[in-house]
């Protein structure tokens, strides 16, 4: 991820994780009837979503709510902007980076929340993040990865746009291999850190034996899970390969067959 240790100036608008956190949704509009804010998804693709979608808010019309995010960005969540840029010219920007492709498929990009911003700017390199931004000068959050969020050390992240001459950003912009890679990993990390709630097994050996089923062939989630409850139960057996089978889950299903009659391999 690109940081920069330059003055931070104070924010200007606040992209608000409703999605992530619908309380504060609530309290926007019951405590801050001053602030003028418009919804993300009005007017795009995803506008039958809009009423439970992210919201942009103009701090300058509510200074406390930008000493609230300041102070308790768990609370607050989403991206806090720095940029000249007008209400109008902002959104449609923040509105193009919504709607992604992926090779042949398209996806909604979830950038405003904290985890998922986390992964995909640390993705950009300078050229990628100055079209990301495109009127954004500053952007902070406050969040982490899932291994963060796991381990109780999530943290303000804070970027500055390098500011280099670029191509604006295209509608449906393409991801790059890198942005697919780690927002993947988000993914996968996010299913890890589900086992770990769900058992109470530490996040890392989660995380490890997520990769280590991957590494075996176990990329369906279906079987992946399976795998994952197995290792659980077996945390010292040694997979042994090629496992036969067909299917992942035929060699799923061989190597429970092994572990639980713990039989030597032939």
């Amino acid at each position: 991820m690109i940081v920069t240790c330059t003055p931070e100036a104070p924010p200007q608008w606040l992209l608000l994780d409703v999605p992530g956190m619908p309380q504060a949704g609530v309290t926007l509009r019951q405590m801050f009837v001053q602030a003028r804010w418009s919804g993300l998804f009005e007017g795009t693709e995803w506008h039958a979503l809009h009423e439970q979608g992210p919201v942009l808010v103009d701090l300058r019309t509510c200074p406390a709510l930008a000493d609230l995010c300041i102070v308790d960005g768990q609370r607050w969540p989403g991206l806090l902007m720095v940029s000249e840029a007008s209400a109008s010219s902002l959104l449609a920007h923040l509105r193009r980076m919504l709607t992604v492709t992926l090779g042949l498929h398209r996806a909604l990009l979830s950038y405003y929340n904290p985890i998922t911003a986390s992964y995909f700017f640390d993705a950009c390199d300078a050229a990628e993040l100055s079209r990301w931004l495109g009127p954004i000068h500053q952007l902070r959050w406050f969040g982490g990865s899932w291994g963060d969020r796991a381990m109780g050390c999530e943290g303000w992240q804070r970027l500055s746009n390098p500011g280099l001459a670029v191509r604006p950003l295209a509608v449906e912009e393409s991801l790059s291999v890198g942005q697919q890679g780690k927002l993947q990993t988000c993914l996968l990390e996010q299913h890890a850190w589900r086992w770990s709630r769900s058992t109470g097994a530490d996040f890392s050996r989660l995380w490890a034996h997520v990769q280590e089923g991957l590494a075996l062939g176990f990329s369906e989630r279906p079987v992946l899970d399976g795998w994952i409850c197995l290792r659980l139960q077996y945390p010292d057996a040694v997979p042994v390969q090629p496992l036969p089978g067909r299917t992942q889950q035929e060699r799923l299903d061989s190597l429970r067959h092994l572990w639980q009659n713990d039989q030597p391999w032939p």
